[in-house]
């Protein structure tokens, strides 16, 4: 029963992994990529800017 118990947990792991993998792929979709991309952006120029000073 110990045996059975301890192959559970990665069971128990591997099924919500799967179950936040689905819903964070949804919520994405929903909302794109727009806000990462917008910082990225925003980190380019910081980034020049900061090499340009020098």
């Amino acid at each position: 029963m110990d045996a059975l118990a301890w192959l559970l947990i990665p069971l128990v792991a591997a099924v919500v992994a799967g179950l936040w993998g689905s819903w964070t792929l949804r919520t994405r979709k929903i909302r794109s990529d727009g806000p990462e991309l917008d910082g990225y952006a925003r980190f380019r120029e910081a980034m020049e800017k900061s090499r340009t000073g020098t």
